[in-house]
């Protein structure tokens, strides 16, 4: 039905979307509010959007969150974001058993306050039995120390000598990351315009498609993925090959 109403195949859907939170403070400070305001509509955006991929039949949905560069904001903030991101946890646990959604940490867990990791630990829990729309929540996150954490996993099998250098290929070291077993991302939002990447997810990007959007994270909404899905959808992946001639 959503392919049919966007006027795209439904082969055109992509199967795994990852979204660059960015524009929470940008945000508040527009409308003359503390950072922290922005923050907590940004929350509920997450909701919204979380549940409309649901709606739309998204397989997989990954949200970078926080990064591990975000520590250097102000403790206050980083402190706030914390509790606010374990009470959204707490807080959706419902809808995600009644949308068959399994959520799944990406990141490290070193430096995140226990009560986070107890939010975390229970809400994946919980909704392990789940088995539609995967619901990544990158938290903690950085795409080089994940890459060097699978590195070193692996040269730590091979000094155990339960894995060869022979074996190691693209499959063993996606094996190795943090989204093992996951469809790689289909398109990569972000929001508030920037042009970055910001260290996500870059080894499961290689073949992605970009869409850039000026609205600021607090106010995107269903609309605005969808037209990211349609623009995603008029776009010619090739992986590499070449376009394919038209009949003459």
């Amino acid at each position: 039905m959503t392919a049919r109403r966007l006027g795209i195949s439904p082969n055109a859907i992509p199967r795994h979307i990852a979204i660059i939170l960015d524009g929470n403070g940008r945000w508040a400070l527009q409308r003359g509010l503390p950072r922290i305001s922005g923050h907590e509509q940004g929350g509920k955006a997450v909701q919204i959007i979380a549940q409309h991929c649901v709606d739309i039949g998204i397989e997989y949905l990954t949200l970078y969150s926080f990064s591990m560069q975000n520590w250097k904001r102000p403790e206050e903030e980083v402190n706030f974001l914390m509790h606010l991101i374990a009470a959204y946890l707490e807080g959706i646990r419902p809808n995600l058993m009644r949308d068959n959604v399994r959520l799944l940490h990406l990141g490290r867990r070193e430096r995140l306050p226990q009560m986070l990791l107890d939010a975390l630990d229970e809400t994946m829990e919980i909704t392990g039995v789940n088995d539609g729309m995967i619901l990544g929540l990158a938290l903690n996150y950085g795409a080089r120390e994940e890459i060097t954490d699978a590195v070193r996993a692996i040269a730590e099998k091979c000094c155990k000598g339960t894995l060869s250098p022979e074996q190691i290929d693209e499959s063993c070291v996606s094996n190795h990351l943090n989204t093992a077993g996951w469809k790689d991302p289909d398109l990569v939002v972000r929001t508030s315009g920037e042009m970055r990447l910001s260290n996500f997810l870059l080894w499961q990007i290689s073949y992605a498609e970009f869409y850039v959007t000026d609205t600021l994270w607090p106010d995107f909404s269903p609309e605005e993925l969808e037209k990211a899905i349609v623009a995603y959808a008029g776009r010619d992946r090739r992986f590499g090959n070449i376009k394919a001639a038209r009949p003459q």
